[in-house]
Order: structure tokens, then sequence, then C-alpha cells
């Protein structure tokens, strides 16, 4: 199969889709791969698979690659005598704006290009934070009691509180804050990214877990991974171990896991078809609460699948492209008959 991985992209998690893309690199190993850089620009360039190093998109030397359009059907690049086209599935491997916000899964369904990617709806649902809470709320997961602000009027009752921008993933700008003093500069931080902020109440020493699928005919899971943390995953702890080769896992019990896998079918139920996601959970008491939705998960979290490339090639086989609607003018045919016309 040929796989066109896509990264970069207009985003404060432009860096770190860099390096999801340098790892899959290495953890893709049964299809063809052709990398595609979308730079800070949104300028589209075709990356040799030798170049992909960090240091080359540090340095700006890869605005020496081949530039490439997006049109119907895929990428093309000219050539002295007409162009070439790079056919083959895509995998939207852009976190942040740009790949988890819609933009580019639009592009991809306009232009018929089949992608593994969450869809717009999926997209808008899972990007937000508010609208993550909404939706598991009205399909019955549960979730933390939270605050939504856009100013910092709002001051919590109690602390310890945990403060995250609203639109933001890989724990950029989100803080634990034990005082008031702490609170404030939590939300002067927070503001600094995104225009409105999540205010929850931080509970020390619940067990957090992970698990990641996708629906290809029937579901596929993941192991389940139980987060080692200290307070919360900084950035550093979630992206700069992308080259584990496994998930750090452990046991589970087999009425944990049922409980975890069936939040994750409600979760994805028909909206992410089409996307590998990995969800993140809490455990209270024995009931599970939603933390986030993450919608292309860092180096897609192979290392939490024992044959990551065969889950690639089962998503990318259940692919379909947008229902064609036929459209034939027979509306505005109708009245011009009727004018006589």
């Amino acid at each position: 199969m040929n796989l066109t991985v896509l990264f970069g992209g207009s985003s404060y998690e432009h860096e770190i889709s860099i390096v999801s893309a340098i790892t899959l690199k290495d953890k893709i190993k049964k299809h063809n791969l052709t990398f595609v850089f979308v730079d800070r620009d949104r300028d589209f360039y075709l990356i040799d698979k030798e170049n992909m190093k960090s240091k080359y998109f540090a340095s700006l030397e890869y605005k020496k690659a081949k530039k490439l359009n997006l049109e119907k059907g895929g990428f093309s690049y000219k050539k002295l005598f007409g162009a070439e086209k790079i056919s083959g599935v895509v995998l939207n491997l852009i976190h942040g704006r740009d790949g988890e916000d819609g933009k580019i899964a639009g592009m991809m369904q306009f232009f018929g290009i089949k992608c593994i990617t969450p869809n717009i709806e999926a997209s808008v649902i899972s990007y937000n934070k508010l609208y993550t809470k909404m939706y598991a709320k009205e399909i019955g997961v549960k979730v933390l009691d939270y605050k939504y602000i856009t100013d910092d009027s709002y001051v919590p009752e109690s602390f310890p509180v945990i403060i995250k921008p609203v639109r933001l993933g890989s724990s950029i700008g989100v803080s634990i804050a034990k005082n008031i003093d702490e609170y404030k500069y939590g939300l002067d931080v927070a503001f600094e990214f995104d225009n409105g902020v999540i205010i929850e109440e931080f509970k020390e020493g619940i067990n957090e877990y992970n698990l990641a699928g996708c629906k290809a005919g029937e579901f596929i899971f993941s192991k389940v991974e139980k987060v080692k943390k200290d307070e919360f995953l900084s950035y550093e702890d979630k992206y700069l171990d992308f080259s584990r080769k496994e998930a750090k896992t452990e046991e589970v019990s087999k009425e944990l896991e049922t409980k975890l896998k069936d939040n994750f079918r409600k979760i994805y139920n028909n909206i992410f078809e089409g996307s590998l996601i990995r969800c993140d959970f809490f455990e209270i008491d024995g009931e599970i609460y939603l933390n986030e939705i993450n919608p292309i998960p860092g180096s897609m979290a192979n290392y939490l699948f024992n044959d990551f490339d065969e889950v690639i090639e089962k998503l990318a086989s259940s692919l379909k492209f947008e229902k064609h609607i036929n459209i034939d003018y027979s509306y505005i045919n109708k009245i011009q008959m009727a004018k006589g016309k």
C-alpha cells in the first residue's frame, strides 16, 4: 500500500508533528511511505525519506525540496514535461491547528482523496475541550465538573485546580494552581495561547488510562496503558519518548478493560470513522470519566499496538469516498419550462 504521511502545519504543535512523522518513518515497515510537509506558510513539500531528520526542517533546508500542489485526487509536482501525481492513502499527522481542527479533513474530502483522519464533524468535537465534554455528556460518558471561561473574572472557591486552554493539546499552556497567585499566573499563560479556558478541580492520586483504537468493520483496540505521572503529563513527558518500542503497560482487570472499551465505543461511534484516535480516561472509585479525546495521537500511538502496520492497512482499506450527489438541474429546468423557455 502507498501511504502519504502529511505532517507539519501552522500550529503550536508544528514541531511535535515533525517528531511524530520522523518516528513513523521507522515504525511503518510494510507500506511504501511518502512524506509531505506543510510548512508554517502552509506550503506543501515532498520530503525524501533520508531527509526525515529534525535538523532538516529547523534549518529550513526543506525549502529546496519539490513544492507540491493539492488538486483533485492527490498531490502533484511539476516535471519538465507535465506533472507527476502522488497516489495512495494520506495519513493526517498534523497535530493541533490545521490537522485536528478540520481544515485538512475538509480539503481531503473536497478533493476526493482517501485520508486517515478525523472528519470535519469529529474534528470540531475533539479539537475543542468544551465541545468534547458536551458531546461526552450527551452520549452518556462521564466527565469531571468544569468551568468554561473567556476572561479572568472567575475565581475558584477552592484549590488546587487545573487550567487548560480549550483548543490546545500536548499540555501546552496547561498548569496546576494550588493558590490564587498560581491561578492568576496560570490564566495569563493559558490566555496567551487561547481565548477560552477550561478550569477543573485537580484530583490527586487518581488512575489515568490511555486506550487507542479505530473501527475497520469491527473495532480494533490497542493495549491499555496506565499513565505514570507526577501531577500531569508535561510536554516533555508526552513527546520526548516517541521512540519507545512498546507501551509501558501493566495488567488491568478484565472488568476495567471492558469499561474502558465500552466508553471508547460510545465516543468513537460512527462520528470518528476513518480515524485512529486515543481516548484518555480517569478511573475514580470504579467509575470511568473521559479526560480528553486525542484525534491524532502522537506518532499515532503506534507503540500501543502489537502490529501497527496491520492496523493501518485495515483502516485504510475501510475508507470510503464521500457519497456522490447526482445533480441534473431538473429543478432549474422545470422552472424554465414553466416560464415557457
